[in-house]
């Protein structure tokens, strides 16, 4: 049951029902105060923080309702669960519609009554940790989970500094964010921050793009342009995807770091650079550079201070906390009231593996609202059969009499869909390179 100790208050007319709940619920770890009427449940309130009300329906004098429009409108951080011995539709509908998070008809059992109390404590601690990750001490990054507060302490600990810093993570978990966060919360924060695509510029390309270019230098350079570390000049300069560099570059780029200066094509001048080095990637660079496929020199120079950014499917309930705020900003876009997820569709969504971390999720929100019948005044309401067939088969164990061929098809499906249809991203999530990828694709028919 609970392990923190939760503050519980029980609300009856009836003496035996509030010493039966207390003795249950104090069984079960809980702290638990009980209350006769509403006018001292009222009062109790006000001298002691509660997480969760749990009232009587129908008492003499003020109602259970009345209570729980005065916990909704006075009490915004407690919780309230309705529990009655004259259930019926209508009046659940409105004990929800007032502000309680549970009902509860009588008579129960031990189980139903715990499984509802941590229903509503659930949602209270998942309010908690969206409050956390919203603090300034989050750098605007929503997480709330033991290991994104470990990226939170790092970025406060690098931030301050001149360090170069190596930000590794799988796709889509957002180094670009920690990158921005790193520059912005440090003293180079009114100067620019320049993000470099290292794995998206072309290798015949990359040294002009990066360092610059005098007037000559090569066919079609008709004008002497400037290079991404000179327009970095005395902010951050962050070179994602640095495990795509050939080794030529990687020379290069170790020159730059040890001598803080740069020259730019077809010129022999250098000049001084006053800028941070801010680095990223997918992939392990400690195994490239034992393979002799990343040196060991640019290494070290790189991993000063490193940032290790977990991938969402081990970061617990941020997958719910990300969901809600991207379902709260493309409601504000298509102009649509909050959606609402049914308790097997949250289930899927922490169940599955998200092979395309936080983008892949942002992506699914986005479809999902996109794509739902809710209009502007009524809620979308969105259950399990709305998601694709592929993430259906986390729920309960389902999908276990299919075959490992639809499996890895419905899996290649999935992550090409996460990045775009891009089979050389797709194949490195894979595992496998573009020939394989392309292999796979015609003999499962996926469409290209």
């Amino acid at each position: 049951m609970s392990e923190n100790k939760e503050t519980l208050l029980v609300v009856d007319d009836s003496p035996q029902t509030r010493t039966l709940l207390q003795r249950t619920l104090q069984a079960a770890g809980y702290e638990c105060f009980t209350a006769g009427s509403v006018g001292e449940a009222v009062r109790l309130l006000e001298q002691t923080a509660v997480e969760l009300v749990i009232t009587d329906l129908r008492m003499p004098g003020e109602s259970g309702m009345d209570l729980v429009r005065h916990v909704r409108e006075n009490l915004p951080r407690t919780q309230v669960m309705m529990i009655t011995g004259y259930a019926t539709v209508e009046g659940a509908v409105e004990a929800v519609k007032t502000g309680a998070e549970e009902y509860l008809a009588k008579p129960f059992t031990d189980e139903e009554l715990f499984a509802a109390v941590e229903r509503a404590l659930e949602k209270l601690r998942l309010r908690r940790a969206v409050r956390r990750s919203e603090e300034p001490s989050s750098y605007g990054i929503i997480g709330g989970s033991a290991a994104m507060r470990e990226v939170f302490r790092a970025i406060d600990k690098s931030a301050g500094t001149n360090a170069t810093v190596l930000i590794s993570g799988e796709s889509g978990t957002g180094k670009e964010l920690v990158a921005r966060a790193v520059h912005y919360h440090s003293p180079r924060a009114k100067a620019p921050f320049v993000p470099v695509n290292c794995g998206g510029i072309p290798e015949g390309l990359l040294e002009s793009e990066l360092f610059g270019y005098v007037k000559g230098a090569f066919t079609g350079a008709g004008e002497t342009r400037a290079g991404f570390f000179q327009t970095a000049e005395g902010g951050t300069i962050f070179l994602d995807e640095i495990s795509e560099t050939s080794p030529a570059m990687q020379i290069k780029l170790l020159r730059v770091l040890q001598e803080r200066e740069v020259a730019m094509v077809g010129s022999t001048n250098r000049r001084s650079i006053d800028i941070r080095v801010l680095a990223a990637t997918n992939k392990n660079l400690r195994r490239l550079v034992d393979r002799g496929a990343f040196r060991e020199d640019l290494y070290y120079r790189l991993n000063v201070v490193a940032i290790d950014l977990p991938p969402l499917r081990e970061r617990g309930d941020d997958v719910l906390l990300l969901a809600r705020h991207f379902a709260a900003r493309y409601a504000e876009e298509l102009d649509r009231p909050l959606p609402l997820f049914t308790d097997k569709a949250l289930d899927v969504l922490t169940s599955y593996a998200w092979p395309g971390n936080v983008r892949e999720l942002e992506n699914l929100i986005q479809r999902l609202l996109v794509m739902s019948e809710g209009g502007e005044q009524s809620r979308t309401m969105i259950d399990v059969s709305d998601m694709p067939d592929y993430m259906r088969y986390c729920a309960g164990g389902a999908g276990l009499d299919r075959s490992l061929a639809e499996i890895e098809a419905e899996h290649i499906r999935r992550v090409l869909e996460a990045h775009g249809g891009n089979k050389t991203q797709s194949a490195k999530v894979l595992g496998i390179d573009r020939k394989t990828l392309r292999e796979k694709i015609k003999r499962y028919d996926i469409p290209d």
